[in-house]
């Protein structure tokens, strides 16, 4: 029996390989990952956002990703490719500027005049997406996004070991590693 390759598991799009949940039905990535609680950006939100965050404190795209993962309990985390061209074009508008870490590190961003300046424009814009997020993160529960994460992790390295030979002594250790870490966790 012939299928077409796009009926069966993936297709190639013009954004590249999706599954068939995916931007195939006309969904991109961002769509998918709002959940229940709606979108989290309209339009330029991002950017303000991501100005009030420097307000804060100077951060790298890192540690913006990592925060706004944060604020929302783990049910958003923006890719490095949202928020890289987002720094970039705060940057060409002046809103923001990198500056030297101290140690040498990575440079960081910090936020200028003209950044404050729009933020303050953008404050009600900016308040409300932060009570999106933090609506969002009161409903995910306290470290349920680290959990997880945490899951994952398991899950690939399970399947990474998996994926090669294991004798059955090895197959035993990691079973009775599996069992042991679950006793750990139900008698805190």
């Amino acid at each position: 029996m012939h299928r077409h390759f796009h009926e069966h598991r993936f297709h190639r799009s013009r954004h590249g390989w999706g599954g068939r949940m995916g931007r195939e039905h006309g969904e991109d990535r961002h769509e998918r990952r709002r959940g229940r609680f709606g979108r989290f950006f309209e339009h330029g939100d991002l950017r303000v956002v991501v100005l009030a965050l420097l307000e804060e404190q100077s951060r790298h795209g890192y540690e913006l990703i990592k925060e706004l993962e944060e604020r929302t309990g783990g049910a958003y985390r923006p890719s490095p490719g949202v928020v890289y061209p987002t720094l970039a074009m705060l940057e060409d508008e002046g809103f923001i500027r990198q500056v030297e870490a101290e140690g040498g590190g990575r440079k960081r961003f910090e936020i200028t005049d003209d950044g404050k300046a729009e933020l303050e424009r953008s404050r009600p814009a900016v308040e409300q997406v932060f009570g999106r997020m933090e609506e969002a993160s009161r409903h995910a529960g306290p470290g349920r996004h680290r959990v997880g994460r945490a899951m994952m992790n398991l899950g690939m390295a399970l399947r990474n070991r998996m994926g090669r030979p294991v004798s059955p002594e090895e197959l035993d250790r990691i079973i009775a590693m599996i069992d042991d870490t679950a006793a750990a966790i139900e008698r805190t």
